[in-house]
Parts: structure tokens; C-alpha cells; sequence
């Protein structure tokens, strides 16, 4: 039996797809064994998303050959879709699988191994850009047994200007809902409470559908909602422009959906967004906010921010602070914008200096620390509905901890009947512990 080892870099997307190959290989009869042991195969699900990631990406795989010089060292992805002329002169690397090619794992191994001689490394790499085909990975099984992640969407349509993915993931392509509920049905067989809906660009899902084959993202998250045994329904990040009065009032109609919104900003600053090719102002984006908090009691609404963008000005960056303060995020993810090769960004005058970067990233971390704890304190003597998780020692006491639908984290502390993991209880918070974990009595 030959062994096979994964290493993920990374998207969510890229870890169901990372965890959808593994259950490839075993199917086909490999023993999955960690990554730091030796293994017959050892395969790196690439990242591209920055030059930071293109080095990680290549750190892994020469690691991955140094560790077992006579293992088959594969790199799947983003990485070998940007770089792939690049992968085939590396003598660590001895088979290239691009994006749209994953499914085909096994077959491309059953066949390297029955070359008797090897000539060079394999190449399976097509066009993205020019494919309209939505690649079928399935899951039956992750590690975590209450939430599943499911990717139901790839590529994307945008071209934001410091972006590589529309490059590396191609044009927006859909996974058929028949499928997408199929695979949701088994999950939830199989135990399965909760689903986390992801994609590059889920808010794009079904806009390459033929027009008589008309469904959106609203139709597939209505065929999930009455599966039964699924009792939570999150989504992954969404572009601002689809919340709509519409599209808000038919989720707030459909209690499985939890009320955890992450739109992403990049920038409270037009001119920057404009820079950015982000198709929406601080205006529309404010706007969308005020809509989730017509239909949803305080939903939790996060966000991505990008600092130190190419022409980024103090009274940019000021605005963006500001913007931040006024819709009042209950998390915001920081990043410092990191140059990627093949974007116009990276071509754009003004970069920002990185201690100028690093100080705008502290002063917005500082911001969202604060912030984050102000939406927990609002949970504090309200009934929350937690699914538990895992078993914890919080604060030297033995605890259930779970997430409630705003995926804010909570501990029950452990006593007689206490329920287990995958368990819904429902209480009310009295306490906060450390600024983030709420604490039932």
C-alpha cells in the first residue's frame, strides 16, 4: 500500500478541495499518513493569491522532496496555474496539476507509476480562462463533524487590481444544485448539523447557468434550507452589491441562515476602492449594512481590509478608520497589501513604504480588537443558541465550546447532563472571558 501525505495552502476553497483529493487517494486504496512522515506521494495544494504565498508555495514542495528525496512530489493549484513553465524546470517538483484537473489525481499517479521510465516531470495544466466546465469534488467526511465546508462555486468575473485569481481560478463556473444538494444530504446522513456555503466569488453562483436553467445563490441556499438534519446554514464571504431588500427579506423568511454576514470592504476610502476596481462606493456599502440591520437584530457583519494599498494617503487611510467607526464590524481581517506579479497593482506608482504598512495595520487591529469585544458584551443576558463542539478547559473548569449563529464563541461549563459535541443548547451568557469567549453560568 503506498502512502500519500497533503499539505494545504491557502482559501477555504483550497482546503475542500485539498480535503476532497485526500478522499480521492484513500478510495483508491493509499494509506494518508501526516505530512512531516515520510510518503510515497506528497502533494502541496498551491496558493498564488501573493508573491508571499508564490514563496510558501515553493518552500513546501522542496521541503516535501528533502524530506523523502525517492517520493513523487506533486503541486496542485493556484500556484501552478501562475507558474507552471516555471514548476516544470524544478527538479523537486515531478507532477504538475492545475486547477480544473484535481478530480483526475489518482488516474494521473496510476499512470506515473506504471511509466518504467521517467522522463522529466508531467504537466497537466489547461487554459482556465477558456474552461466553462465547474470541477466535481465531493466530500463524505471532514475532520471537524458538526460544520462542513462545501465550495459550490469557482472562479471569478471581477479583476480587482491587486488580484491574480481571476488568472489562476479562471471565469466565474457553478456546481449544478442537484449536486451541491446531493452532497448536502449525505453530509447531514452522515451527522453533519451545519454547512458553510464557499466559492471565489459565491455571490456570483449560477451566472453562467443557461438562461433556461435560471438559479441563483438565493434558489440554492432555499433547496439546502430544507434538507433535514441541517439546522445552520452560514455563508462564505459575499460581494456587497447582492444584499438587496430582496434578497434580505427571503433570507430573514429562511431561520436556518444564520444571521453572520461577511461582506468584503477592502477600503472605507472611494478613492481608494476606485484604484482598487471595486464596484461599489462607501455609500452602497453603508447602505447594505442598514439593510441586514432592518431585517436581523444586531447580525454580525465582518469584513477584509486592505492597508497600505499603492497611493494610499494619510487622509486615505483616515477615511478608511473612520468609515471602519461608523459601521461598527463585529470582526474586520487586517491585511497589509502585499505586491503580486501580473496585477496592475503591482505596476501602479505610490507604493506605500512597509513600516507606514505595518503602523496602518496595527492602529486597525487596535480598532477591530475593540469593536469585536463591544458586539460580545451586546450578547451578554441574551439567549444564545450554541452547537457545541469540542471539550475545553476555559478558565481551569472543564467546558463544552461551541459557536453561536453569529459564530461567536461560547463555553458551557461541564456538569451533570451536560450535553456533548453536536449538541444544540440554548442559554444565556453572563460573562465574557478574555474579551471573547462568552461564558453561561
Amino acid at each position: 500500500m503506498r502512502t500519500a501525505a497533503f499539505h494545504n495552502l491557502g482559501c477555504k476553497v483550497n482546503a475542500y478541495e485539498t480535503e476532497a483529493m485526500q478522499q480521492l487517494l484513500e478510495a483508491a486504496g493509499y494509506q494518508i499518513v501526516p505530512f512531516q512522515e515520510k510518503a510515497d506521494v506528497y502533494l502541496i495544494n498551491t496558493c498564488s493569491v501573493t508573491n508571499i504565498a508564490d514563496r510558501k508555495s515553493r518552500q513546501m514542495l522542496h521541503r516535501a522532496k528533502k524530506q523523502n528525496p525517492e517520493a513523487v512530489v506533486v503541486a496542485a493549484g493556484c500556484y501552478v496555474q501562475a507558474a507552471s513553465e516555471e514548476l516544470k524546470k524544478d527538479l523537486s517538483v515531478d507532477i504538475i496539476i492545475g486547477n480544473n484537473k484535481k478530480q483526475e489525481l489518482a488516474s494521473i499517479l496510476e499512470d506515473y507509476f506504471r511509466e518504467k521510465e521517467r522522463q522529466g516531470g508531467h504537466a497537466f495544466v489547461i487554459d482556465i480562462g477558456a474552461t466553462h466546465e465547474y470541477e466535481e469534488l465531493k466530500i463524505s467526511r471532514i475532520a471537524d463533524h458538526t460544520r462542513a465546508f462545501l465550495k459550490v462555486q469557482d472562479g471569478c468575473n471581477q479583476f480587482c487590481s491587486y488580484c491574480i485569481i481571476p488568472y489562476t481560478r479562471g471565469r466565474v463556473r457553478s456546481r449544478r444544485p442537484e449536486d451541491v444538494v446531493e452532497e448536502v444530504e449525505k453530509l447531514a446522513a452522515a451527522g453533519y448539523r451545519e454547512v458553510v456555503l464557499t466559492g471565489i466569488h459565491l455571490s456570483s453562483y449560477g451566472v453562467d447557468f443557461p438562461k433556461e436553467e435560471p438559479e441563483n445563490l438565493l434558489g440554492l441556499i432555499k433547496r439546502i434550507h430544507g434538507i433535514e438534519g441541517i439546522c445552520r446554514i452560514r455563508l462564505g464571504s459575499l460581494e456587497p452589491r447582492i444584499i438587496t431588500e430582496e434578497f434580505v427579506r427571503e433570507l430573514r423568511a429562511l431561520p436556518k441562515v444564520c444571521p453572520h454576514f461577511h461582506l468584503s470592504l477592502q477600503s472605507g476610502c472611494d478613492e481608494t476602492l476606485r484604484r482598487m476596481n471595486r464596484h461599489y462606493t462607501t455609500e452602497d456599502y453603508a447602505a447594505r449594512c442598514q439593510i441586514l440591520r432592518e431585517y436581523y437584530d444586531d447580525p454580525a457583519i465582518t469584513t477584509d481590509v486592505i492597508v497600505g494599498f499603492p497611493g494610499e494617503t494619510e487622509e486615505e487611510f483616515a477615511k478608511t478608520r473612520t468609515f471602519l467607526e461608523q459601521i461598527g464590524f463585529y470582526e474586520m481581517h487586517i491585511f497589509k497589501y502585499s505586491r503580486r506579479a501580473g496585477t496592475r497593482a503591482d505596476r501602479m506608482p505610490d507604493q506605500v513604504p512597509e513600516q507606514v504598512k505595518h503602523a496602518r495595520s496595527e492602529t486597525l487591529l487596535a480598532l477591530e480588537k475593540q469593536m469585536s469585544e463591544a458586539y460580545r458584551r451586546r450578547c451578554l443576558g441574551k439567549a444564545q443558541t450554541v452547537l457545541l463542539e469540542e471539550e475545553a478547559v476555559v478558565d481551569g473548569r472543564p467546558c463544552m465550546v461551541g459557536f453561536t449563529p453569529a459564530y461567536v464563541k461560547a463555553a458551557l461549563p461541564c456538569g451533570e447532563g451536560t450535553p456533548g459535541k453536536n449538541e444544540l443548547v440554548t442559554g444565556v451568557p453572563e460573562a465574557l472571558l478574555d474579551g471573547e469567549l462568552l461564558m453561561f453560568p
